[in-house]
């Protein structure tokens, strides 16, 4: 057959060269030879079969290579961060630029890397921990009635002047002016923006409202001290959300909506997450709310009654008040927070600067009543790493963990090099057996290190689940050891006692 192909491939390219020779008599007779051969070649396999839109159809290829294709297993060795994870931390001169736990923990275990003060490469697992991170996110704004957009990052100068915020943000707003001499700034937050976009909508009536729009974008500001990693720096991701009212009283319960959504959202991440009174600073407003949780490197000072659920920012207070002004009973007691989300009831600051109103239920023109809420999406993971993590490895809120599962064979060579084939076939069944796990399971193929160096590795990465395909594997029941890093806990389990344990792993 090769050699059948081969002639007729020499007999077309010489048939095509006197087609194409001047004066030739042979057009007709090629004509129809060449639709025989190619039409009895498409029969036998030997050339694409034609579409009906005329576009050669790719010849079969097998399910088991399509799907090989498709959702390979995911391997630590193909994961882009560095391959040093135990040495980056050691040297003196990076552990002096590292001022807090979460910092130095990203940074080594290939998480983040430095561009800028302030700017940070996120590499591909902290971008895979921040994408789940935002569909919770969606989750609970889309549940009160969010929806999502995205607004420019390049901001006039115009709009901000109008707002009287051009000067008042001071040298904390990054500007630049474009080719014509036109000032912008890079937005550090978009009041301004999305209330030009609601006035510009001129039919807006009560019936569409409460409207509350989002979105989880990169905002700027020029720090001038960034420090903390993605704690305070001058690029980072944040959620921020509008929402625009009929009157003041639907706009506090629209208020009261949000911040019960941010309370139900750190639960669900597990993270215990304190709601203080905060002031309004350079937003503005009427009311003021932080969501902060407490950790010994917060820069926020708070004060906590011990009786009730009060609880404010000392910026609101005198520092030296004991007494509660709520329960009138309690003890306040002062401890550190990392500011992760901020909300604030606006009133008609921004609608009546820039005109956003809605035709009210007498069909009259009404300015409508604002809030804004954000969340500082890297900040909450980094502070998620600060709070819950031990000082060797990372610890993360069970939705957000890059990976779940990271499966570890055996050193290549060693004694039970036979149990190398049954750690990838454990991956894929486990991922048949629980499809929450579907790409959520890594398999750790570095055999040419030893098990403890691996396992350490995992440790410092924070993999939920560890499992070492080993001896135990090898039994005529196979046992497999498995390490749950929240707990500490290591334990022996066959298959389905395997499966049955990580079938309780949620996943977003």
């Amino acid at each position: 057959m090769r050699v059948a192909t081969k002639s007729f491939r020499v007999w077309s390219y010489r048939a095509l060269t006197d087609l194409h020779h001047p004066g030739t008599m042979m057009e007709p007779v090629i004509h129809q030879v060449w639709w025989r051969v190619t039409h009895r070649l498409r029969r036998t396999s030997l050339l694409p079969r034609r579409s009906h839109s005329g576009c050669a159809e790719h010849i079969s290829v097998p399910a088991s290579t399509r799907s090989r294709h498709i959702r390979p297993t995911p391997l630590v060795s193909r994961i882009y961060q560095p391959s040093h994870l135990r040495d980056v931390g050691q040297d003196s001169r990076v552990q002096g630029e590292m001022t807090c736990k979460s910092q130095r923990l990203m940074q080594q275990a290939g998480l983040i890397h430095s561009s800028n003060p302030g700017c940070y490469y996120y590499l591909p697992a902290t971008v895979r921990s921040m994408e789940k991170l935002v569909r919770v996110i969606d989750q609970e704004m889309q549940g009160i009635g969010g929806q999502k957009l995205d607004m420019p990052s390049l901001c006039s100068a115009d709009l901000w002047k109008v707002s009287e915020r051009w000067e008042l943000m001071g040298k904390e707003l990054f500007r630049l002016k474009d080719r014509h001499g036109i000032d912008y700034c890079l937005g550090p937050t978009h009041e301004e923006a999305v209330t030009t976009l609601v006035a510009h909508q001129t039919t807006l009536s009560y019936r569409q409202l409460p409207l509350l729009l989002y979105q989880i974008t990169r905002k700027f500001r020029d720090e001038p001290k960034p420090k903390f990693g993605l704690l305070r720096g001058r690029e980072f991701y944040m959620k921020d959300m509008y929402s625009f009212d009929v009157s003041e009283e639907e706009a506090y319960k629209t208020y009261e909506s949000v911040c019960q959504a941010y309370t139900q959202l750190f639960t669900r991440l597990g993270l215990r997450c304190v709601q203080v009174q905060a002031d309004t600073g350079n937003i503005g407003g009427k009311l003021s709310h932080e969501f902060q949780l407490p950790a010994d490197i917060g820069e926020d000072q708070l004060l906590v009654c011990g009786n009730c659920s009060f609880s404010a920012n000392v910026e609101t207070m005198s520092s030296d008040r004991t007494d509660c002004p709520q329960c009138k009973t309690g003890t306040l007691v002062e401890s550190k927070g990392i500011e992760v989300g901020h909300t604030f009831y606006l009133g008609k600051k921004y609608s009546r600067a820039f005109k956003a109103v809605f035709t009210n239920a007498q069909n009259n023109p009404s300015i409508a009543e604002m809030g804004c809420y954000g969340l500082g999406v890297t900040r909450i993971l980094a502070a998620a790493i600060e709070v819950m993590s031990t000082e060797e490895g990372i610890r993360w809120p069970g939705l957000l963990a890059p990976y779940q599962v990271c499966v570890l064979p055996p050193k290549k060579g060693s004694k039970m090099d036979k149990a190398a084939a049954l750690a990838e076939d454990l991956v894929h069944t486990l991922e048949k057996a629980l499809p929450q796990l579907r790409g959520e399971v890594v398999l750790d193929d570095r055999t040419q290190m030893t098990i403890g160096k691996r396992l350490k590795d995992a440790s410092i990465l924070g993999y939920p689940y560890v499992i070492v395909v080993g001896q135990g594997a090898l039994e005529e029941t196979p046992r497999f050891e498995v390490t749950c890093q929240e707990i500490g806990e290591k334990m022996f389990l066959s298959k389905d006692g395997l499966i049955d344990l990580l079938r309780k792993v949620e996943t977003v």
